[in-house]
């Protein structure tokens, strides 16, 4: 299982949101470039990097968000307000190794399979539901789609990833249910990626017991120590005594 150690970026700080609420960001006091190298030296292979006032069309990040493609020295998964076939271009020739897509996907699904026909392994699907219907727009909104038939509906569409979050937990700090993100993994066979979910190790150990979880995105446990990086790829590292359960 992979782990992405994760930055989210706002007004060029490190953050992470409290509640899922855009506008009382925790602030971490971190310099965003060099945290992105210190996952790589700590052993990552991927990281995953969100523009959250990309969300609203403010590119006051740009700049920032090139130096920690250009520098972190590992992959980045760059998420952050890409609705048009234009931006999900120039975010690969930034030099993004992957795009994530969430709000477009269900205001204009043709457009993630166009832009991952164009760019194949490259586009990584944003699912964000709450109480079993997708969000949009930074969780705000609330879409009339439910989880299963939306991840069905890019069954056959060239995807890097399906990044899942279930928002109820992310916002409401419940503890960690594994069956909606297991039904999302045994619903497709795009490789899945849980967000919201790793408040400690033990939380990577029952999200890699499930068997079908292709990774987990880890942030705000990162900035508060309440996860350690080089422990927590450690575990998710396959071992031959693993026991897998069914979803």
């Amino acid at each position: 299982m992979v782990i992405y150690p994760t930055i989210e970026l706002k007004n060029g700080r490190c953050v992470s949101l409290r509640r899922g609420n855009l506008d009382d960001p925790q602030i971490w006091h971190v310099d965003p470039v060099a945290k992105a190298q210190e996952f790589a030296d700590v052993g990552a292979v991927w990281m995953h990097l969100t523009d959250l006032d990309a969300i609203d069309g403010n590119d006051e990040n740009h700049d920032l968000v090139i130096e920690i493609i250009r520098r972190a020295g590992i992959p980045v998964q760059l998420a952050g307000g890409f609705r048009t076939e234009d931006a999900v271009r120039e975010g690969v020739e930034l030099g993004a190794g992957r795009i994530v897509i969430g709000t477009a996907a269900v205001r204009t699904p043709d457009l993630v399979k166009r832009v991952a026909k164009s760019f194949p392994d490259q586009v990584v699907l944003a699912v964000d539901v709450y109480k079993g219907k997708v969000l949009t727009d930074g969780w705000r909104n609330t879409s009339m789609f439910n989880t299963l038939d939306f991840v069905r509906a890019f069954d056959r569409v060239p995807l890097a990833a399906i990044l899942f979050t279930d928002v109820g937990v992310e916002a409401e700090e419940t503890d960690l249910p594994v069956s909606e993100v297991a039904a999302v993994a045994s619903a497709t066979m795009t490789p899945v990626i849980a967000s919201g979910l790793v408040r400690k190790l033990e939380d990577i150990s029952a999200l890699k017991r499930i068997g079908t979880i292709h990774g987990a995105v880890v942030g705000r446990a990162l900035f508060n120590r309440s996860v350690d990086l080089a422990e927590a790829l450690d575990l998710a590292t396959p071992r031959p005594d693993d026991v897998i359960v069914s979803g």
